[in-house]
């Protein structure tokens, strides 16, 4: 197809390039069948012509054979009965066929007679009418001609040939309408669809649903449509409650850092200890601003992990690096760890935050001195604290963002730990849990669908 051809054809409606589709398809069909009507019409009738010539030709050789047949005299109107003269071989013709305007050409007749050619049928025109000849031997040194106007199985012909070119043209507008209507009750529910994207796309609404009807491609491509939109609307949700929550909890460390600013600039140079623990404030009151922006940076980046190259890594060895670490920033607390080889299809750096976190609450809510218990068997990580324990009415909350339980508000911390630890377990298609431990104390679980088989367990504290 040319470029030009092309391009006008991608530029019709997908309604317009299913019917013109479809009428092509039933045009060359049609035409096929047309063609291949004709071409049988045209040689049964020949064919029927033929035969008729074949026996007259037979009936005139049982007569000659016998000596009854008697020339019937000239064939004026070239019309059935067929016509016949009889040709010598020494070109002698017995029974005159020749009409006004001209004989029938006998030189092949005489080849027939002398047996030096076979029956043959030809064509010749008299009278300005089309005649088909049948030539045979009937005796010795003599052969028949026979023939017939041929005009009529012409014309039938030609009629057969403009009724099938007719019906051809019909039936290619009837497909064209056809494929109209059925294209426009097949694409009507990707209208819908179309609808429905514009006006989201004019009104940002994302709560619109398009009915699902029936069980074909269209229902499950708007069923599809219709979960992305939810999906979308979530997100959508999602984005803004971080938003807001993040613009709540933002303001009172600010709010502070102001304060203990503003303090720190009306305290009198000399006044050295006044401004000693202004400072000190003001930098601790920095250091968790700047976790939880961090903390709230992470929780932005939602799914994105699922872009990210997952590789796969030895959970055990992350587990034990963030051990080191936790050992290093809470030196009161002792955590002992018991790990065996896990392999598994993850991104590091969201389970060594998610990790931390762990072990960075579990720490937080533990006395000094007490034992934080870090166990990974089984593709399952458990992290056990001997704390105070969850209040019931907390638990089904403390993965929740910037959920605080009432206990835990004196504490340093923004409520965004858990819910990281969440996000990065969903991201790796494993399930947070929590849970009050035996002899008091919490449970925290993160389970993954391991990649590799244990190779045995080892064990340090």
């Amino acid at each position: 197809m040319k470029p030009e051809l092309l391009a006008c054809w991608r530029r019709l409606s997908i309604r317009s390039r299913m019917a013109g589709t479809a009428a092509l398809a039933v045009a060359l069909a049609v035409a096929a069948m047309a063609a291949v009507g004709y071409v049988a019409a045209d040689r049964q009738a020949h064919r029927e012509l033929d035969l008729g010539l074949v026996r007259e030709a037979n009936r005139i050789k049982r007569q000659v054979q016998s000596g009854t047949w008697s020339a019937a005299g000239p064939c004026a109107w070239l019309s059935a009965p067929a016509c016949v003269q009889l040709v010598g071989s020494d070109g002698e013709v017995s029974a005159e066929g020749a009409t006004e305007r001209g004989a029938l050409d006998t030189r092949d007749a005489r080849a027939v007679a002398g047996g030096t050619k076979t029956a043959f049928f030809s064509t010749a025109r008299l009278q300005d009418h089309p005649v088909r000849v049948y030539t045979a031997p009937v005796a010795q040194g003599r052969a028949v001609q026979v023939w017939v106007r041929s005009d009529g199985v012409e014309r039938g012909v030609a009629r057969v040939r403009t009724v099938l070119i007719e019906a051809g043209a019909a039936g290619v507008l009837l497909a064209c309408l056809l494929g109209y209507l059925v294209a426009r009750t097949s694409l009507a529910p990707l209208a819908r669809l179309t609808a429905v994207v514009e006006r989201i796309a004019a009104t940002r609404d994302t709560r619109h649903r398009i009915a699902v009807t029936g069980h074909d491609e269209a229902a499950r491509l708007t069923g599809s449509f219709n979960t992305m939109l939810t999906a979308l609307h979530d997100s959508l949700t999602a984005q803004r409650r971080l938003v807001a929550d993040a613009s709540h909890e933002l303001r009172t460390p600010l709010t502070s850092l102001r304060t203990n600013a503003e303090l720190l600039a009306r305290i009198a140079p000399d006044d050295v200890r006044r401004r000693e623990r202004a400072t000190t404030a003001l930098s601790r009151q920095i250091t968790e601003l700047v976790d939880l922006v961090e903390d709230l940076a992470e929780l932005a980046r939602g799914d994105e992990g699922a872009d990210e190259p997952a590789d796969d890594l030895r959970l055990d060895a992350v587990v034990t690096q963030c051990v080191e670490r936790a050992r290093a920033h809470r030196p009161a607390t002792v955590f002992t760890v018991e790990t065996e080889p896990t392999l598994i299809l993850g991104v590091r750096a969201r389970l060594a935050r998610a990790t931390a976190n762990l072990l960075d609450n579990a720490a937080k809510f533990s006395p000094d001195g007490s034992v934080v218990e870090v166990r990974l068997c089984d593709g399952e990580l458990t992290v056990r604290d001997h704390g105070p324990g969850i209040d019931p009415d907390d638990l089904p909350h403390i993965f929740d963002r910037f959920y605080r339980a009432p206990a835990a508000r004196a504490r340093p911390g923004s409520g965004l730990g858990l819910s990281i630890v969440a996000q990065a377990a969903a991201l790796h298609g494993a399930k947070a849990t929590a849970e009050p431990a035996e002899g008091g104390g919490t449970v925290m679980r993160l389970s993954f669908r391991t990649a590799g088989g244990r190779e045995g367990p080892s064990s340090t504290s």
